[in-house]
């Protein structure tokens, strides 16, 4: 019986894709399978609970809520009866501008308003029409550092900005300091303008329109004070604009001084600080700094009972309401925070153990000159017998005698040239004395009459001219060969760079960032988590004094000097709260971008620079890296004008954000604006990594074969670096196949075909670390600004107001004479 066949598709008819059950299931389907089974990975996360559509609307509706109530909240904490008033400093853009007159003009525009004057030159204005408080202080108009320290706590900034006068290179500074250090909200009002035509007052009004918009972030709103409603209305604005936050102020309790005490106790002494307490809470057990002096410890804590400068009373003239004064609290020895700024080094705490007697005598014995026994004819010298070939079956010894008549003879020969020798030197000592009288006698006889071509010579340094010129030219060079050195002739180069090592990768080689630290790291702190210890410090409450309140603090163990200082400047003095761990040192890496007004020619690594971080100034000469992602940075021999690099250095703690300014010293005292930036870490374990490229050229090319040269002078040193890959500047990678001759001629075979103009490059790295170069205590610039009077010079008038306009505000009876 035949069997039927079944029908064979031809390879011509359509294939339909098959149903894919997995992919296709309905969740009805899963769940009917599944039989109310759960995996263990999804009871594992966390329950998520999926809100409706209302209670999405009713959320937001909460979160908008809770944030007008903040922002209704951090209004009201500012310049009513309870709370600390607006605390503005007034800042002029102009030698010619006289910020008293614009005070006045504030306090006259409110008739109920009651004007009162601080022991520190501060003025207080009590508006009973607006029911805030406002403090105004006048910082000295051409001293950068004060006005930088005014504005760390002002509220508002209140700029006077020149009706027809262009603006110079002091005040482009100032601001530029101002906008990097940290912008308070600003307020910007013009004088000058009464005696020009309305036409003009026009123009010239926007003009600095434009001038403030480009300058200043959001709309420009510019002030007159021409009227007393003109005055009224910069009062209102104040009281009532948007308080820009700035997070080292915010986040930190601050004083600025109202008056100010010294009780002397030697060569220290206990200053007394009396101010609005701002910003956080004050513990007495923590620490405080003041800017340009350091950090110290408080003694007490007082407060007033009543607020000497209050809302719904009229001051005296120019003196303080006599309030009692109750103790808040007093500093606990016990738990109070310490001014230890570094650890202790112990020398010996890597040693090992000292070795026990026994162990020192085997160290003897083993390390003992070994002796031989010759048989040497008589009179033979230790040096004749050591020459004389041994005999197995003569065995004998040298006399004792004639040995040490030997030694004495052979001890009076080497002695001998010694005596000669230091005899030879007094005599060259006695002529070299001789020559130095004969210079000095000669010195002083020559007399120097002045002359115009001399004196030009003589106040021109050519010495620095020629120092500053060969920087201009190790810049240059490097920035057009970046790393490359040439190999030195004279020294091996595995000796000349036998600190460095070769990566096979840049990127993902591995290197121990505790590997052959230095001794200054023992002294430093080191936080396992950074980040998480900023969260935790900023997150925990800190108990003590409330911001709010009008305070004394007993700051202890204050230099006098200091506080003389202090007096002569008439600078106004501002105490800061330090968060814990901040007076501690640690490796702080700060990211700082070339200014174009005062970065005009390249700094070097670890040349001395002036920084402002946050709330503190000091002195450091940090070394520089590539701003890169990654765990290895490479170091930057310079820091060229246009570019950003991270500054690595030894300083304290700062927890961030923090806003950084970097100021070069001139030699004549100025200061000049070369960088701003921002804190990135406080990281000990940031590797920077200093590269050296060494060149040599292909000799004989043979495809993927070369002959190098000139990278080498010797067969050791290219036996030493054979495993360290060549590259080339083409991208072509390579390795040291073997020596040549003695010359440094090696064989290298690379990945493709080389070309004979390339150039093979090695690549070496080393480990760069700081210095221990701090210094917290920085001189002070000169003058911004040269005042010239701008009216007549030989009028008496003048001469008093420009008195008045170099030393603003500071005295009662001033105050007294201008609201009289």
């Amino acid at each position: 019986m035949a069997m039927s066949q079944a029908h064979r598709p031809s390879a011509l008819k359509q294939q339909n894709k098959k149903h894919r059950t997995l992919g296709h299931r309905s969740k009805g389907s899963i769940a009917k399978t599944n039989r109310g089974r759960v995996s263990a990975k999804n009871l594992s996360k966390k329950i998520k609970f999926e809100l409706s559509r209302e209670q999405r609307k009713n959320r937001a509706k909460q979160i908008r809520a809770a944030k007008k109530e903040e922002t209704a909240f951090r209004k009201r904490s500012l310049g009513t009866q309870y709370n600390p008033p607006f605390l503005v400093t007034v800042v002029p853009l102009s030698p010619s501008i006289n910020p008293r007159t614009v005070l006045v003009a504030l306090g006259e525009c409110d008739e109920g308003a009651t004007v009162c004057t601080s022991p520190q030159g501060i003025t207080h204005i009590s508006s009973q029409r607006f029911k805030q408080r406002f403090s105004f202080v006048i910082p000295p108009a051409n001293d950068l550092y004060a006005i930088l320290d005014s504005v760390k706590t002002t509220d508002t900034l209140l700029l006077l900005w020149p009706g027809e006068e262009e603006l110079g290179g002091d005040a482009d500074l100032l601001l530029s300091s101002i906008m990097a250090q940290g912008l308070p909200t600003p307020v910007h009002v013009v004088t000058d303008l009464e005696e020009l035509a309305q036409k003009k007052k026009h123009q010239v009004k926007q003009n600095l329109i434009k001038e403030i918009e480009t300058r200043f972030p959001g709309p420009a709103k510019l002030h007159t004070v021409e009227k007393p409603q003109d005055a009224l209305l910069i009062l209102r604005h104040i009281g009532a604009q948007k308080q820009r936050p700035i997070f080292f102020r915010d986040n930190r309790p601050h004083i600025m001084a109202e008056k100010l005490e010294f009780l002397p106790e030697g060569s220290t002494g206990t200053l007394r600080v009396h101010g609005y307490l701002r910003g956080k809470p004050l513990s007495i057990n923590g620490l405080v700094h003041i800017p340009g002096w350091g950090e110290f410890q408080m003694s007490r804590i007082s407060i007033y009972h009543l607020d000497p400068y209050p809302l719904d009373q009229r001051c005296k003239e120019g003196d303080m309401i006599d309030a009692e004064i109750k103790l808040l609290s007093e500093a606990d020895p016990d738990v109070q925070e310490p001014l230890t700024s570094t650890n202790e080094v112990d020398p010996m705490e890597g040693e090992q153990t000292w070795p026990t007697e026994e162990e020192l005598a085997e160290a003897e014995k083993l390390t003992a000159p070994k002796t031989l026994t010759k048989r040497v004819p008589k009179g033979t010298s230790d040096y004749q017998a050591a020459w004389i070939i041994d005999s197995d079956n003569e065995e004998g010894s040298v006399g004792d005698d004639e040995d040490e008549d030997d030694g004495d003879n052979s001890n009076m020969e080497e002695y001998a040239p010694v005596d000669a020798m230091s005899q030879d030197g007094c005599e060259e000592d006695g002529n070299d004395e001789d020559e130095e009288s004969e210079e000095e006698e000669e010195y002083e006889t020559v007399t120097v009459t002045e002359n115009e071509g001399a004196n030009y010579d003589e106040k021109v340094d050519y010495g620095e001219e020629m120092d500053a010129l060969q920087k201009m030219r190790e810049a240059r060079e490097d920035a057009v060969f970046p790393d490359e050195v040439d190999t030195p002739q004279d020294v091996a180069a595995r000796i000349r760079f036998q600190k460095y090592r070769g990566l096979q990768s840049f990127r993902t080689s591995v290197w121990d960032p505790n590997e052959n630290l230095p001794l200054d790291y023992s002294r430093i702190f080191q936080f396992e988590d950074f980040h998480r210890t900023r969260k935790r410090v900023l997150r925990d409450e800190t108990h003590g004094a409330e911001p709010g309140g009008y305070l004394m603090i007993d700051v202890k163990e204050v230099p006098h000097h200091l506080y003389k200082e202090h007096v002569a400047t008439h600078s106004p003095l501002v105490v800061f709260g330090l968060l814990p761990h901040e007076q501690k040192m640690s490796v702080v890496n700060l990211v700082i971008k070339s200014h174009p007004q005062g970065h005009f020619r390249p700094i070097k690594s670890k040349e001395r620079l002036i920084f402002h971080v946050g709330f503190r100034r000091f002195a450091n000469c940090p070394i520089f890296s590539e701003h890169s992602t990654g765990n290895k940075h490479k170091f930057a021999r310079y820091f060229h004008p246009g570019s950003t690099v991270v500054a690595t250095m030894f300083a304290p703690i700062t927890y961030s954000p923090a806003s950084v300014l970097v100021f070069r010293q001139r030699g004549d005292g100025a200061q000049d604006l070369v960088a701003t930036g921002f804190l990135l870490s406080v990281d000990p374990k940031r590797i920077v990594t200093k590269r050296v490229v060494l060149s040599g050229h292909p000799f004989k090319v043979n495809r993927k074969t070369a002959v190098v040269r000139y990278m080498f002078f010797n067969r050791e040193d290219v036996m030493w670096f054979k495993p360290v890959e060549l590259r080339t500047k083409w991208g072509r990678r390579g390795h040291i196949k073997e020596p040549l001759g003695t010359h440094g001629h090696m064989k290298c075979f690379f990945d493709g075909q080389l070309k004979s103009q390339d150039t093979v490059l090695l690549h070496l790295y080393k480990r760069m670390f700081p210095k221990w170069t701090m210094d917290p205590f920085v001189a002070r610039p000169p003058p911004l600004y040269t005042f010239h009077s701008a009216h007549n010079a030989d009028s008496d008038d003048d001469d008093e107001d420009e008195e008045e306009r170099q030393q603003p505000l500071r005295k009662k009876s001033k105050m007294v004479k201008f609201f009289s």
